[in-house]
């Protein structure tokens, strides 16, 4: 039994396994359980082991690379269309290894363990600030209520929050004055935990000299930088920067048919992290550009006349990241095109 593509549908306890040889011939069908995946894995002869993306796909994928197998990571929206007929454990499997025996298919980049700890950071203050978020909005709303308005900025309710809490003369009632006081211990809760993560962050970016080149760039911080390196490495598995730029969805959805072409608003495919960031601080350039007389700034000024300030900000991310994978894949620092 000579098995070329092993397809294995991961899940938390229960694993299907579906091997093909050269010829696409089944040569292996299994389920087996948690504990005994390594152990059947590690009986099978070198071959291209194949996951979809998901929970856990990272860990196993470096399990089975110690195993001496290559292994591949596909994105689901790519295995979804050759699930055949229902969906059940067994179908998923082939469908993962008939997608991966596709010579067009793109690969889900691999990360280490350090990557994974970095996005874990990530993940927990964007937890976070979610939270601040709904906590100010929520005080917002019963202070409204109350007859008191703040404007939507986290900066106003800092100041005017404490100042309404602390004024006993004003219409607030003692029962709702004793909510939004524990509404307002837990923002300011919040407030320290997301500056706890912003250190952990600033300490990964000042050990990182990959982050630390990235960040030379116009509209990329150390957030960004860091984000970037643990989500794609060393942008190897990118063709071109172009091809980082529509993976993290910063390229128009096209709708195009024979000679005409169609371009739509920008797609929400790829990574919304790493697009939301590379966006912000892009806005960032175009809003200070007109203070500025470099070649650069000219350029997005141009641009900003022609497009508006939004297609300009999207361009200016684009450009960003395909800057960012060419630092990458060279090694060498920044340099300004213009």
């Amino acid at each position: 039994m000579t098995i070329e593509t092993l397809g294995i549908d991961i899940a938390k306890n229960v694993f299907q396994l579906h091997g093909v040889n050269h010829h696409g011939c089944v040569v292996l069908k299994r389920r087996v359980m948690r504990d005994q995946l390594l152990d059947i894995v590690a009986q099978v002869e070198r071959c291209t082991i194949v996951v979809e993306a998901c929970t856990g796909a990272f860990c196993w994928a470096r399990k089975f690379e110690a195993l001496g197998h290559q292994v591949k990571i596909i994105s689901p929206q790519y295995v979804k269309p050759f699930v055949r007929r229902q969906k059940n454990d067994g179908n998923d499997a082939e469908a993962i290894c008939t997608a991966a025996r596709q010579p067009h298919i793109p690969l889900v980049p691999k990360k280490t363990v350090e990557q994974q700890d970095i996005q874990a950071l990530h993940r927990s203050r964007q937890r976070m600030v979610n939270h601040r978020t709904a906590v100010v909005s929520q005080i917002r709303g019963l202070l409204l209520d109350a007859g008191f308005a703040i404007a939507k900025s986290i900066t106003r309710a800092r100041r005017l929050v404490p100042e309404i809490l602390s004024d006993l003369g004003n219409e607030l009632t003692p029962l709702a004055r004793e909510a939004i006081a524990e509404l307002h211990d837990l923002f300011r809760d919040l407030d320290r935990r997301i500056a706890i993560f912003d250190k952990k962050i600033d300490a990964v970016f000042r050990g990182s000299e990959r982050c630390q080149r990235i960040a030379t760039i116009k509209g990329v911080g150390p957030k960004t930088a860091t984000a970037i390196v643990a989500a794609i490495g060393d942008g190897s598995e990118f063709k071109n920067g172009r091809h980082l730029a529509a993976w993290i969805g910063l390229v128009p959805r096209q709708f195009s048919s024979v000679d005409r072409t169609t371009l739509m608003g920008i797609s929400k495919r790829g990574s919304q992290h790493l697009r939301s960031l590379l966006v912000h601080g892009a806005r960032a350039v175009v809003r200070t550009a007109p203070s500025k007389t470099d070649l650069n700034n000219q350029w997005v000024n141009q641009l900003r006349e022609r497009r508006g300030f939004n297609r300009a900000t999207v361009a200016v991310a684009n450009k960003n990241a395909r800057i960012i994978w060419a630092v990458l894949r060279t090694g060498e620092p920044h340099r300004a095109a213009f």
